[in-house]
């Protein structure tokens, strides 16, 4: 039996071979050709001379078919090249270069296809005629899915002068792409030299009310503190200067991302997990140009990355390399497995921000046990997208039975949420169930205010 199962693979992966790398199949021109003889041999027997033009016709057709296969340029003449960037962002498009090597001596039409993974969008096949020997082309595609891919081979067919037969082969390209997270906003902060953050066009970091740090002595102005009047500077420029003072630099900032089951649920063609993990590492790019440092963990029913407190911009690098690939486990999450985990690791105070969902909160039962115990040590921020479907079912018209029983439930889920915010903030512990669209905004409102009010 093992034999046999041998050999009968090796059979396969002959005929696999043959047919990827050296097989040879007709084209529609021939097809053509061959179907065009039968009203010639028609006309030819109304004449009397059937036999004749049928042989004659189908005798050249058929040197010409040999002479078209013989002159096909072999595989060996031919090259392809795949110019391919190492990283592109979800969503984005980007370009694919291809180089084409024809060695044979003639100009040869060719059809290409790139074996595109799953998750990016097809191209289609690239069609052309190689006239030089090196011929460029290029094609657009875009990823859809956070992760690193493989492109791994190209497939092309050619024929040669006459066009009555195609060689097909296929060319090993092994390359790697990474597709990161969207990564507009942060971009659109650190190239911003300004002391206002912009996101989604809107302003969301004002000028500092309080700050113990001292940061600079610039000139007076009427909103200004007269408390915090340099009279010493003043008197040597002889205008009024103020010191001005920001929040303290150094502090941590913890973000945890669950990658539950329930955070693979899609919400505007985007899943929840990169919804967040955009906002997480937006965070991130402000609190590391803040001067803070930033640790992140990701987690699922088990530990699934760990990357310790850092700071600088170097740091932001690291994170995206930790996260860009992070999926949604089809298993429950367990976020009290991650706080008892960061409870061993982070001794020092921090801003624990938790990327989750709101139903993960309701479920869990030890998981407001040590928020409570955590709540001592560190400052928590609990993080939900919005379900705008139960919204929708909240606000729906009762016109039967069915609807008032599916409008009575969403109504109850709400309340659960709005209760279960409610205990959470009378125990110190600030939660945050908003929509997808705005996810950014607060999260980075809410830090901002936290720093302005020195509440770290």
């Amino acid at each position: 039996m093992t034999t046999s199962s041998k050999r009968r693979w090796r059979l396969f992966q002959f005929l696999a071979d043959f047919l990827a790398n050296r097989f040879v199949l007709p084209s529609k021109r021939l097809l053509v050709a061959v179907l065009l003889g039968t009203p010639i041999a028609i006309v030819g027997f109304l004449l009397e001379i059937g036999y004749s033009t049928f042989f004659l016709y189908n005798g050249l057709l058929l040197i010409a078919s040999i002479l078209d296969w013989v002159t096909i340029p072999k595989r060996r003449d031919l090259s392809i090249q795949r110019i391919l960037p190492e990283q592109t962002d979800i969503g984005q498009s980007f370009s694919i270069e291809l180089e084409l090597a024809n060695r044979s001596g003639q100009s040869v039409a060719y059809s290409i296809v790139d074996d595109l993974p799953l998750s990016f969008e097809e191209a289609g096949p690239i069609t052309g005629v190689m006239e030089r020997p090196l011929t460029n082309l290029s094609f657009e595609t875009r990823g859809t899915e956070r992760g690193e891919y493989v492109f791994r081979w190209l497939y092309m067919r050619w024929h040669g002068k006459l066009g009555l037969w195609y060689r097909q082969s296929r060319f090993a390209c092994e390359q790697m792409i990474k597709v990161y997270p969207d990564l507009s906003a942060v971009r659109g902060y650190l190239a911003s030299l300004q002391e206002s953050l912009i996101v989604d066009g809107k302003k969301i970091m004002r000028r500092a009310k309080a700050g113990t740090e001292f940061h600079a002595i610039r000139d007076y102005v009427p909103d200004d503190d007269p408390r915090m009047i340099n009279w010493s500077a003043s008197a040597r420029s002889r205008r009024l200067m103020t010191n001005q003072y920001r929040p303290e630099h150094g502090k941590v900032i913890t973000i945890l991302i669950d990658c539950g089951r329930l955070m693979g649920v899609e919400l505007d063609n985007q899943t929840r997990l990169d919804r967040s993990l955009e906002s997480a590492l937006t965070l991130a790019a402000v609190a590391l140009r803040q001067g803070d440092q930033v640790a992140l963990l990701a987690y699922s029913h088990e530990i699934k990355t760990y990357i310790p407190p850092g700071r600088g911009l170097r740091h932001l690098h690291t994170l995206l390399e930790a996260t860009y690939n992070l999926t949604s486990d089809f298993v429950e999450a367990d976020p009290a497995k991650a706080l008892e985990f960061l409870n061993r690791q982070q001794k020092r105070r921090s801003l624990v921000v938790l990327f989750s969902d709101m139903e993960n909160y309701l479920v869990e039962d030890q998981l407001s046990n040590y928020l409570w115990r955590m709540r001592r040590s560190h400052l928590i921020l609990l993080l939900s997208l919005a379900d705008p479907l139960l919204h929708e079912w909240s606000h729906i018209a009762t016109s039967n039975s069915s609807l008032a029983f599916t409008k009575a439930v969403a109504q109850r889920l709400q309340l659960d949420r709005r209760a279960f915010q409610q205990k959470m903030i009378g125990a110190g512990i600030q939660v945050l169930d908003v929509p997808a669209d705005q996810l950014t905004l607060t999260v980075i409102n809410t830090y901002l205010d936290i720093k302005s009010r020195e509440a770290l």
